[in-house]
């Protein structure tokens, strides 16, 4: 009897830390009640209870009594801006790959105590530290994509291949455009075959060069505003993120999506804790609770994007479970990764982008045809003139030698007569 009273004994003592610690978490927690925490997340991101999903913010009120005050943002520049001019206080933001790679370096997030985030366990090894954060400090993923070509196929009677599309101008006025720098750059580079974290001044601004004259066909630029123009049939193309491609689809299902081939853009998006937020501990609450299956989940199927989480994509009953959009082959497509970019070129980037939404191109479209033609684009170095335009400037070069030489010969025939 004596033997057993030890044991028991001793098992208390082995399990009492635990049972303390796990009193001492539960009492933390409870301690958060009634405090607020601000997130400022992508527009159009999260499920908020419509279409009759889950209101996972409202979940996340009642479970554990602390008010979120919910904000977006439509792009990465925005929302940097936004922070960076002060007079906003987050806790939570969930920016994209380049970006978070930029804010630490900057110093605008707080490091991350994982120990308060043991839902980080569905996070496999691949999506772990990312060469935006290297050594896992900083953030959690949240979701993963590409972005890909939108058109829409009661309008366009061939499947696109290339993002030439684009630039076509027999669908002039039906064109949407991102309405941020790096995406449109990007798309500009793939169709150069150039890095999208090039360096050389030379090659930006032969990108931007070439998004002026995408101004010829009179492109839309656009944020939130494509779910509406490419569900009512509106616009033609639209390049945008294949998650936010599902979602139109629903509700037009003549949509459909390419991923081009010269390449596209692979990205993250993670959750981060910004510097000095005055509810951390909420904060890795918060992400914890988004990291929970049943929330990752119902998360997932609203906002149609890939997840990082094995609980998700393994899933056999997850409505996109080895879809060939989210999840297509790996290495089935050119992929290229954002990465922060040098002050300089960021500097240069942004001027640039002005130079393009400022650009008023040149209307005489016979003119520009009859030299350029409105066939596919030219590489590089050029736009390609049509064979016409060679035999026009041919003629011009002949009847130019045969003037030179005219003034040519009058000349030495004066100094002739001089001599004499």
């Amino acid at each position: 009897m004596k033997k057993v009273v030890a044991l028991l004994l001793a098992l208390a003592a082995v399990m009492l830390p635990a049972f303390s610690g796990f009193a001492a978490e539960a009492d933390e927690i409870e301690a958060l009640r009634g405090t607020t925490l601000y997130v400022y997340n992508w527009g159009e991101y999260i499920s908020d209870g419509s279409d009759d999903s889950l209101d996972v913010i409202k979940e996340f009120e009642n479970r554990y009594g602390i008010t979120v005050v919910y904000d977006t943002f439509d792009n990465n520049e925005t929302m940097y801006s936004k922070l960076k001019s002060g007079g906003v206080a987050y806790d939570i933001v969930i920016p994209s790959d380049y970006m978070i790679e930029r804010m630490i370096s900057e110093d605008m997030l707080e490091k991350i105590d994982f120990s308060n985030i043991p839902n980080y366990q569905y996070i496999p090894e691949k999506y772990r530290s990312l060469s935006y954060d290297p050594k896992n400090e900083y953030s959690v993923p949240y979701t993963v994509g590409m972005v890909g070509l939108i058109y829409n196929t009661e309008m366009v009677s061939e499947a696109p291949t290339s993002w030439n599309a684009l630039w076509d101008k027999n669908y002039t006025g039906g064109i949407l455009m991102f309405n941020n720098p790096r995406d449109a750059f990007a798309i500009a580079q793939s169709i150069l075959g150039m890095d999208y974290n090039m360096q050389s001044e030379a090659s930006w601004k032969v990108a931007a060069e070439l998004l002026k004259e995408q101004k010829i066909v009179s492109p839309t630029y656009v944020s939130d505003e494509v779910f509406n123009m490419m569900e009512s049939g509106e616009a033609a193309f639209a390049p945008y993120y294949a998650g936010d491609f599902l979602s139109m689809q629903e509700n037009n299902p003549a949509l459909a999506l390419v991923y081009p081939e010269e390449g596209v853009n692979f990205f993250v998006d993670a959750m981060c804790i910004l510097k000095g937020s005055k509810n951390k501990r909420a904060a890795e609450l918060f992400i914890d609770y988004m990291l929970d299956p049943e929330i990752a989940l119902a998360n997932a199927e609203y906002i149609c994007y890939a997840s990082p989480h094995t609980g998700v994509y393994n899933n056999p009953e997850y409505t996109y479970y080895q879809n060939e959009i989210l999840y297509p082959e790996e290495g089935k497509f050119k992929t290229q990764n954002f990465l922060n970019l040098k002050p300089e070129t960021l500097a240069l980037m942004s001027t640039l982008w002005d130079d393009v939404k400022n650009h008023i191109p040149n209307t005489d479209s016979s003119n520009y045809d009859f030299f350029f033609g409105d066939g596919e684009l030219g590489n590089a170095e050029g736009t390609v003139m049509t064979p016409e335009a060679w035999s026009y400037v041919i003629y011009i070069g002949i009847f130019v030698a045969i003037c030179l030489a005219y003034v040519l010969f009058r000349y030495a025939r004066k100094k002739y007569r001089e001599k004499v």
